[in-house]
């Protein structure tokens, strides 16, 4: 397999994406660092980042916030890219801006508006091609952005009803990220039954539930270190003894045995494809 050259920053998020007014002031992970640590991994205050809301429900809005948040940090060099169809993905203009960006940040929102409106076009080829090819490029996205990146994305699904076949809605992703499928704001709107499922729809690809307020970077496309505040939830099916979803009908509860489970917090390491885990002393304070 080719060498990953890229760099991802899935984000937990924090906003409601029912509600719009936490749309337009749902960046408030800024103040734990992770924003710093996009840009760090982007080049610095000099990057040029390219911010995509194509998500939202308000995209102007949360555009301008993420300029104002950019420019928090002195990195002033802050394009948007309000992208609502695929002929706009696929403009000249929108091109250019992505072949010239450091980093490439999707908004949260809903993520079938990412892989309906992006997936697919030349913007999403060129996006896949420097992701792959370009060492130091970075594709960063909270919540909706996050969730996105898997080739299997989740697209939805009931976080009420724990653990029954039917609480999760699956499709195609931007694939930036195979080995991996992501759910957000994990711990807050209890979101463990649906990444249960998901895992026991495709149990060869490893589960990822973000809380609020934390992030991962993931380098090569193989090692990932947990950011923020918040903790991240690894659900690793490949060696489950039983999993009964498939011969279940909507509704009934699953049953799965054998499924691992990490908890990872600030500073853990965690790596995909040995599935081994560096977690920080027990004695290493919090920062």
């Amino acid at each position: 397999m080719t060498k990953i050259k890229g760099i991802l920053i899935p984000i937990g998020g924090n906003e409601d994406k029912g509600h719009r007014e936490d749309e337009r002031t749902g960046l408030e992970f800024i103040s734990e660092g992770i924003l710093w640590h996009v840009l760090n991994e982007a080049g610095g205050v000099n990057a040029n980042i390219v911010v995509i809301p194509t998500a939202s429900s308000v995209p102007v809005e949360v555009g301008q916030n993420y300029i104002d948040a950019f420019a928090k940090l002195k990195a002033n060099n802050v394009q948007v890219l309000d992208i609502r169809t695929n002929e706009q993905a696929e403009s000249a203009q929108s091109l250019e801006a992505l072949r010239t960006a450091d980093c490439v940040m999707f908004s949260g929102g809903n993520q079938s508006k990412i892989s309906d409106i992006i997936g697919g076009t030349l913007f999403h080829d060129i996006l896949l091609n420097r992701y792959k090819n370009e060492a130091g490029f970075v594709i960063a996205g909270t919540s909706a952005g996050a969730m996105a990146m898997a080739s299997q994305m989740i697209a939805g699904g009931s976080s009420t009803e724990s653990f029954v076949k039917g609480a999760v809605l699956m499709k195609s992703g931007l694939g930036l990220i195979p080995e991996l499928t992501i759910d957000t704001h994990f711990i807050k709107r209890g979101r463990f039954g649906r990444l249960a499922e998901a895992v026991a729809k495709h149990p060869s690809i490893l589960g990822i539930g973000l809380a609020e307020d934390t992030g991962l970077i993931i380098k090569n496309c193989n090692t990932f270190e947990v950011i923020g505040s918040g903790m991240v939830i690894i659900f690793d099916p490949r060696k489950l003894k039983h999993n009964n979803e498939e011969i279940l009908e909507e509704g009934t509860p699953m049953s799965l045995t054998n499924l691992k489970t990490h908890v990872l917090a600030n500073g853990d390491k965690f790596n995909i494809k040995k599935k081994k885990i560096k977690v920080l002393p027990l004695q290493e304070p919090f920062v």
